[in-house]
């Protein structure tokens, strides 16, 4: 097997790395929004310490005021919480006229959130371990409580994907484990694909055994399994947050594969091909004892019907399906 690890690129751990640096890192969370406020609760942005950001909770209305505050936050180490709203004439004039309003929390990284604390968060993101960040308004110190543990295990919240308050005083922000996509097939498709998904917030896992298509030249600090689909599944955690792309339309790679997936929780199965090769494909697996009900998880052909033809256009269709 070769494969090559992505660089982690969101919030948390982009805080965690900020900080260890020694440049200083400050997480602003998005707690409570009423109106038309265009980021939901959860949402997160990291400042360092020399003014680089990353992520967004506001969709860019705010966030210069938020860098100036995070700033300061960092300066004074201290907690902050901060609200923007129509009714405030500084948040007018960023850009909230629209009628939104929006409460965003600022924690240094080391005097509010523990360098330990958010390593175990950074950790159990990397583990596909579904975690919530427990914050207390009062104390202003957060605590970690992994899926299904403790006395308030916030399963409603972790089916929902949905952070927010808990009561006045508790803020809860859900990290379920990052969307997944798993592509068999290194093709002309997926090198157009993988980028717009990883945009769109998938991690992309790319599955071919022919290394002349599954190469790093072609896909760039993606992660690349050069076995066969049957033997690259095994080693994927296939659970409810997972896509799986089959773009070789060749039976010896994508049926395989199929016979896994089908068997899994992954929330979308696409296939490339025609109507005809799809027709062969359900004949197949009906052959291996499939249901109709299985069957009927593929969206077969993938992606949705814009007209697509090139390789770029039917990435774009499946993304959308997807």
């Amino acid at each position: 097997m070769t494969e090559f690890s992505t660089t982690v690129s969101g919030v948390p751990e982009l805080a965690l790395r900020w900080h260890r640096a020694g440049q200083g890192a400050v997480l602003a969370t998005v707690v409570e929004t009423w109106g038309s406020a265009p980021r939901r609760a959860g949402a997160q942005m990291v400042v360092s310490g020399d003014g680089q950001h990353e992520g967004s909770v506001s969709g860019g209305c705010v966030e210069g005021a938020v860098m100036t505050e995070a700033l300061e936050a960092l300066a004074d180490q201290k907690c902050r919480m901060l609200e923007f709203g129509v009714s405030d004439g500084d948040a007018f004039a960023v850009g909230l006229a629209c009628g939104g309003t929006i409460r965003i929390l600022l924690e240094p990284v080391g005097a509010v959130i523990p360098e330990a604390t958010l390593a175990d968060l950074v950790r159990a993101r990397a583990a596909r371990q579904d975690v919530a960040y427990v914050f207390d308004l009062t104390t202003e110190r957060g605590t970690l409580v992994p899926k299904g543990d403790g006395p308030q295990p916030f399963d409603q919240r972790f089916r929902l994907d949905r952070s927010g308050l808990e009561d006045e005083n508790t803020f809860v922000c859900i990290h379920n484990a990052p969307l997944q996509v798993v592509i068999v097939g290194a093709v002309h498709i997926a090198q157009a694909f993988v980028p717009m998904a990883r945009i769109a917030g998938f991690d992309p896992v790319i599955i071919d055994p022919r290394t002349a298509f599954a190469s790093a030249e072609r896909f760039q600090g993606e992660s690349i399994i050069t076995e066969w689909p049957q033997d690259a599944l095994a080693d994927l955690t296939l659970d409810a947050r997972t896509a799986c792309v089959l773009l070789t339309h060749d039976p010896k790679l994508d049926d395989p594969a199929l016979h896994i997936v089908l068997r899994s929780d992954v929330f979308y199965i696409g296939a490339l091909g025609s109507k005809k090769t799809h027709a062969a494909r359900r004949a197949r697996l009906e052959d291996a004892g499939f249901s109709d009900q299985d069957i009927d998880r593929i969206f077969g052909p993938i992606g949705l019907s814009i007209g697509a033809a090139s390789p770029a256009e039917i990435a774009v269709s499946i993304l959308a399906q997807l």
